[in-house]
């Protein structure tokens, strides 16, 4: 059975999403503060964790600057509806997406598969290529690791969708309904900026490691695109 994490203190709700998700087919443990969740010795053994925001002792926003250094275990943040700020912040520290509470218990299992299978592709009929490359940039199919010039970037599973969309279309210009369509499973909505934060991580990620600030940009109004010609 996936082996899941559910972080969140309301503990009536937690046990009916337990056993929604249990009634799907996952294996989930819980716990009810963000100190408790730190203190998990091994994050890595669940295939995805599910995050609210609002914890006591420590917030979800701490827990998941934490995990992050020293995970990429795709997150799902639970944020209060509305609150905008709250996606937008979850997504920058590292989150792979949010869902607004309350959420219809349909679509947080749906939302957990699109994280899983964006962490872990599905075996298809025809042999993948390994490897995707343009100039220093080299994509890992098979483990889905990133490198530049020969050095790691840590991407979570999400980023690396979205990079891997960036580079089979490399001198293109992909829209972002298309981009959040392909790499996040789901329509693009008014005021989602899902997508932007993404980018964004990917290109803070890859300037560290040496890229040019512009090997991806944003053309106004179109979407983003992966150039061709600035090979920091």
């Amino acid at each position: 059975m996936t082996k899941l994490l559910l972080i969140d203190d309301d503990k009536e709700l937690t046990q009916l999403i337990n056993e929604y998700l249990t009634a799907e087919g996952f294996d989930v443990d819980m716990v009810h503060d963000g100190q408790q969740a730190l203190d998990i010795p091994d994050p890595e053994k669940y295939a995805a964790i599910v995050l609210d925001v609002m914890l006591p002792v420590k917030s979800g926003f701490e827990v998941l600057k934490q995990l992050r250094k020293k995970c990429q275990t795709p997150v799902l943040m639970l944020t209060a509806r509305g609150d905008t700020i709250d996606r937008v912040i979850g997504l920058e520290i590292g989150a792979d997406d949010y869902l607004p509470k309350p959420c219809d218990p349909r679509e947080l299992v749906a939302r957990i598969r699109a994280v899983l299978r964006r962490a872990v592709p599905a075996a298809t009929a025809q042999p993948a290529v390994e490897r995707l490359t343009t100039e220093k940039l080299s994509l890992h199919l098979g483990s889905r690791s990133v490198s530049w010039n020969e050095i790691d970037v840590p991407l979570t599973g999400t980023e690396f969708s979205v990079l891997e969309l960036l580079v089979r279309s490399a001198g293109q210009v992909i829209s972002k309904d298309d981009m959040t369509e392909q790499a996040l499973n789901r329509k693009l909505t008014p005021y989602d900026r899902s997508i932007d934060v993404h980018v964004s991580n990917i290109r803070k990620k890859l300037t560290q490691a040496g890229a040019s600030k512009d090997l991806i940009i944003n053309v106004r109004g179109a979407g983003y695109m992966l150039t061709l010609s600035h090979d920091a």
